[in-house]
Protein backbone atom coordinates (compact mmCIF):
# COMPACT_ATOMS: atom_id res chain seq x y z
CA UNK A 1 0.00 0.00 0.00
CA UNK A 2 1.70 3.58 -0.84
CA UNK A 3 2.00 6.40 1.87
CA UNK A 4 -0.62 8.98 2.27
CA UNK A 5 -0.48 11.82 -0.35
CA UNK A 6 -0.01 15.02 0.65
CA UNK A 7 -2.87 17.89 0.38
CA UNK A 8 -0.30 19.25 -2.47
CA UNK A 9 -1.16 16.10 -4.37
CA UNK A 10 -5.28 15.31 -3.80
CA UNK A 11 -6.49 14.96 -7.55
CA UNK A 12 -10.07 16.33 -7.59
CA UNK A 13 -10.88 15.99 -11.10
CA UNK A 14 -10.52 11.91 -10.95
CA UNK A 15 -13.53 9.87 -12.18
CA UNK A 16 -14.89 7.84 -8.70
CA UNK A 17 -14.09 4.36 -9.42
CA UNK A 18 -13.33 3.37 -5.64
CA UNK A 19 -13.91 4.98 -2.32
CA UNK A 20 -9.73 5.46 -2.30
CA UNK A 21 -10.42 7.79 -5.10
CA UNK A 22 -12.90 10.08 -2.85
CA UNK A 23 -11.03 13.22 -1.83
CA UNK A 24 -12.78 13.04 1.12
CA UNK A 25 -11.04 9.54 2.13
CA UNK A 26 -7.65 10.67 0.69
CA UNK A 27 -7.76 14.10 3.21
CA UNK A 28 -8.92 11.45 6.18
CA UNK A 29 -6.03 9.28 5.24
CA UNK A 30 -3.61 12.08 5.74
CA UNK A 31 -5.59 13.15 8.99
CA UNK A 32 -5.12 9.84 10.39
CA UNK A 33 -1.36 9.50 9.48
CA UNK A 34 -0.71 12.75 11.38
CA UNK A 35 -2.89 11.48 14.31
CA UNK A 36 -1.02 8.31 14.52
CA UNK A 37 2.41 10.47 14.37
CA UNK A 38 1.26 12.81 17.04
CA UNK A 39 0.41 10.01 19.28
CA UNK A 40 3.73 8.35 19.36
CA UNK A 41 5.02 11.60 21.09
CA UNK A 42 2.51 10.87 23.82
CA UNK A 43 3.36 10.10 27.55
CA UNK A 44 3.20 6.35 27.91
CA UNK A 45 0.56 6.75 30.16
CA UNK A 46 -1.83 7.81 27.77
CA UNK A 47 -1.28 4.72 25.42
CA UNK A 48 -3.98 2.92 26.12
CA UNK A 49 -6.08 6.42 27.25
CA UNK A 50 -6.21 9.41 25.12
CA UNK A 51 -3.83 7.90 22.49
CA UNK A 52 -6.03 5.23 21.71
CA UNK A 53 -9.27 6.95 21.82
CA UNK A 54 -7.79 9.25 18.83
CA UNK A 55 -6.41 6.63 17.27
CA UNK A 56 -9.87 4.92 17.13
CA UNK A 57 -11.77 8.19 15.92
CA UNK A 58 -9.31 9.13 13.37
CA UNK A 59 -9.77 5.28 11.89
CA UNK A 60 -13.32 5.80 11.84
CA UNK A 61 -13.23 8.18 9.96
CA UNK A 62 -11.54 6.57 6.92
CA UNK A 63 -13.66 3.37 7.81
CA UNK A 64 -17.08 4.97 7.54
CA UNK A 65 -16.53 6.61 4.71
CA UNK A 66 -15.33 3.34 2.97
CA UNK A 67 -18.03 1.28 4.44
CA UNK A 68 -20.68 3.98 3.52
CA UNK A 69 -18.90 3.76 -0.13
CA UNK A 70 -19.98 -0.18 0.03
CA UNK A 71 -23.40 0.22 0.53
CA UNK A 72 -25.84 -0.02 -2.11
CA UNK A 73 -28.54 2.79 -0.96
CA UNK A 74 -28.08 6.55 -0.99
CA UNK A 75 -29.62 6.62 2.61
CA UNK A 76 -27.15 3.87 3.51
CA UNK A 77 -24.20 5.38 2.40
CA UNK A 78 -25.26 8.82 3.98
CA UNK A 79 -25.80 7.43 7.33
CA UNK A 80 -21.63 6.25 6.87
CA UNK A 81 -20.88 9.94 6.04
CA UNK A 82 -22.46 11.01 8.86
CA UNK A 83 -21.01 8.81 11.35
CA UNK A 84 -17.74 9.62 9.99
CA UNK A 85 -18.26 13.24 10.30
CA UNK A 86 -19.25 12.79 14.41
CA UNK A 87 -15.90 10.83 14.52
CA UNK A 88 -14.26 14.01 13.24
CA UNK A 89 -15.97 15.96 16.40
CA UNK A 90 -14.93 13.38 18.65
CA UNK A 91 -11.12 13.98 17.28
CA UNK A 92 -11.47 17.62 17.50
CA UNK A 93 -12.56 16.87 21.17
CA UNK A 94 -9.47 14.93 21.96
CA UNK A 95 -6.94 16.92 20.05
CA UNK A 96 -8.31 19.31 22.43
CA UNK A 97 -7.79 17.98 25.62
CA UNK A 98 -4.60 16.51 24.02
CA UNK A 99 -3.69 20.43 23.84
CA UNK A 100 -5.13 21.07 27.43
CA UNK A 101 -3.15 18.58 28.59
CA UNK A 102 0.30 19.47 27.16
CA UNK A 103 0.86 16.72 25.14
CA UNK A 104 0.58 18.82 21.98
CA UNK A 105 0.96 22.39 20.88
CA UNK A 106 -1.32 25.21 19.55
CA UNK A 107 0.86 24.75 16.13
CA UNK A 108 0.73 21.14 15.54
CA UNK A 109 -3.92 21.19 16.61
CA UNK A 110 -3.68 23.99 13.75
CA UNK A 111 -1.91 21.50 11.80
CA UNK A 112 -3.37 18.79 11.60
CA UNK A 113 -6.62 20.20 10.60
Amino acid sequence: MESPPSHNTLQVNKKVEDFTDLVTWKTARILRANVYRMCREFPKNETFELSSQMRRAAVSVTANLAEGYGRFSYQENMQFCRQSRGSVYELRDHLTTALDAGYITLDQLQGVR
